[in-house]
């Protein structure tokens, strides 16, 4: 006797690999799934007829209020904002005495499948009965109409059933058969033999028999190449990664912090050491996170290919961390900071490395708005075939290390991240064009000088949605920036001046933490001075005689003026256009752009 399986998350699958499948709907029978009532379209009834009919809780429906559910009698999915929950019995016709009837039929229903890609699942606890599920193979009928992809993403849709699909850079094989299958197949045998006797000589686990009530948590093998800075191949790396988001909170683990440092540190570090002429070298810890012992109880599968014979039954206790546990995460005295080889392949993954280049990320006056986003569920649709989150991720990376000449642009299009539009599209691609032509720009670290310098601007009501302000700052050391920040004000400040004044405050927190770093690392600056193109918020921040006009804004904001009154900050006036920080606010024209990129220290190497 087959069960049926009620695939009612359906809609949490991906929108690639999509196929017909049939799933064996059996009727006069006990169903599992939620009951549900739902009202009548009052255009297709009378007034004598039924007021509502039962239908079958499937999920929710996408882009829009109202519930899923599967009308038995219409044989077909409805969508239904009038729905009451029977919640306390099961749908049973009188005289069934709960068996499965024979009859049945076959109704074709739309889901997108992905499971044939899955690699190793997690283990089910023992004596757990395992459901079946039957499906038919449908005969589609398809469509001899000509589909022509929309011009907008043509490069990432070359089929009407096809979604876009990021592959593995490099040749990188994503699960364990693919790697038995790939041309490096000894290479990458070696690699996880090596990865292999690691945990061994680490004690990382010992086989045991998996307790009763207990899961076991799945794992995979993830491929890397190493590379050098010539993008010559190193070595083959690869490691072995516990499923943790299989964990569950008070049984596999209780904290998940772990400490990691700030990309500013360890500019300033570098800047330190590029003016100093200091010796620098940077060593990779090649099994760091494998010596953290552990104090939960956890049980994991065995390495997919690597179980021991005669022990396959058994599951490896884990006592010591593992990565993806939740509890685990150059010359002429100028040090250059570059990812050139990352945004090369940022601009093949989006098949826009021979696009036409731009001078900047966006054009003056661009502005984009939630207006823009998809209306209806044909333009969302549209728009799911297309990498929107994937290439902002990307970007985003990028701008936190070493680019922080896209920082504006790249805060503007990652607000739309959960239902971006066509024109937020064009706008991270004109961002892509802008790297293709500046792959070779880079910090540069150098010179005699050592002080720490400020600058902050702020534009006012910008955001077209909130009319929020956007802060923007950048603190330079020995020549480039090593802190910048353009992000939206986290309230609606009234006027122009408040914005400066909200954006300066931010800019002195930043400031502070900056001159206690330099102190801890042996060099001390009295006071940073902070350039601001706004005169009346320097008078706010200097004087409390205009305290009745800013009675309203925030304490936290007035911090500005504790800072500027011990001497910790020396804020000063700046005209417009030598203020580095016009161009973290908004879109500038060309020529102000790389004035600003240039003082920022990005060079071309």
């Amino acid at each position: 006797m087959h069960r049926t399986r009620d695939f009612s998350s359906t809609d949490m699958l991906p929108r690639h690999h999509q196929q017909y499948i049939r799933i064996l709907v059996q009727q006069d029978r006990d169903t599992s799934s939620v009951n549900a009532t739902s009202s009548v379209n009052a255009t297709s009834s009378t007034k004598l007829d039924a007021k509502s009919r039962r239908c079958i809780f499937l999920g929710y429906a996408d882009g829009v209020k109202g519930y899923r559910l599967w009308d038995p009698t219409a044989h077909k999915i409805i969508i239904s904002r009038d729905v009451i929950f029977v919640e306390d019995q099961l749908q049973r016709k009188d005289g069934d005495d709960g068996t499965v009837k024979e009859k049945s039929e076959t109704v074709p229903v739309y889901v997108e499948n992905n499971l044939e890609d899955s690699d190793s699942s997690e283990a089910a606890p023992e004596h757990e009965e395992q459901e079946l599920v039957e499906f038919e193979a449908p005969e589609v009928r398809r469509s001899t109409r000509e589909r022509r992809p929309s011009a907008w993403h043509s490069e990432y849709v070359t089929e009407i059933n096809v979604a876009y699909c990021l592959l593995t850079e490099d040749g990188e094989p994503s699960t364990f058969h693919e790697a038995l299958n790939s041309s490096d197949v000894a290479l990458w045998i070696t690699a996880m033999q090596e990865e292999i006797e690691a945990l061994h000589k680490n004690k990382t686990w010992e086989l045991v028999p998996l307790p009763r009530g207990r899961k076991a948590i799945g794992n995979k093998w993830v491929y890397k190449i190493k590379r050098d800075g010539n993008d010559q191949v190193e070595r083959y790396c690869v490691r072995l990664v516990v499923k943790g988001y299989a964990q569950k909170e008070g049984i596999d683990f209780n904290e998940i912090f772990s400490p990691v440092v700030r990309l500013t540190t360890v500019r300033v570090v570098l800047a330190m050491c590029a003016t100093f002429d200091l010796h620098l070298e940077q060593l990779d810890m090649k099994t760091a996170f494998l010596h953290g012992e552990l104090e939960e109880e956890i049980y994991m599968l065995q390495p997919e290919g690597f179980a021991e014979k005669g022990k396959e039954n058994l599951v490896c206790r884990l006592n010591k961390s593992l990565y993806g546990l939740k509890q685990a995460p150059r010359n002429n005295k100028k040090i250059w900071l570059s990812q050139k080889n990352y945004l090369k392949k940022i601009l093949r993954r989006f098949n826009m490395q021979d696009c036409k280049s731009i001078s900047t990320p966006l054009p003056v006056n661009f502005k984009l708005s939630s207006s823009m986003c998809p209306s209806n569920e044909a333009e969302r649709k549209e728009m799911s075939r297309v990498p929107y989150a994937s290439a902002v991720g990307s970007l985003m990376f990028a701008m936190i290390c070493t680019r922080p000449d896209i920082a504006q642009a790249v805060g503007a299009v990652s607000r739309y991240m959960a239902n971006p539009g066509e024109e937020h599209w064009i706008a991270v691609k004109r961002i892509l064009r802008y790297i293709r032509g500046t792959l070779d720009v880079a910090l540069c670290y150098g010179g005699s000088e050592f002080t720490v310098r400020g600058y902050v601007d702020s534009d006012f009501a910008g955001d077209l949605n909130k009319r929020k302000s956007t802060t923007g700052y950048v603190f330079a050391l020995a020549g480039a920036a090593v802190s910048w920040v353009s992000k939206l004000q986290t309230v609606v400040a009234l006027s122009t001046t408040e914005a400066e004044y909200m954006a300066a405050t931010q800019a002195c927190k930043e400031a502070i933490w900056i001159q206690r770093l330099l102190e801890e690392l042996g060099h001390k600056q009295q006071k940073i001075p902070v350039f601001c193109d706004s005169q009346s918020a320097l008078h706010i921040a200097r004087s409390p005689a205009f305290h009745s006009r800013t009675k309203h804004i925030g304490v936290q904001y007035h911090f500005v003026r504790e800072v500027v009154e011990d001497g910790s900050v020396d804020l000063q006036k700046i005209h417009t256009k030598e203020n580095l920080a016009d161009v973290l606010t908004k879109p500038i024209n060309a020529d102000k752009f790389i004035w600003s990129r240039f003082s920022c220290g990005l060079a071309e190497t």
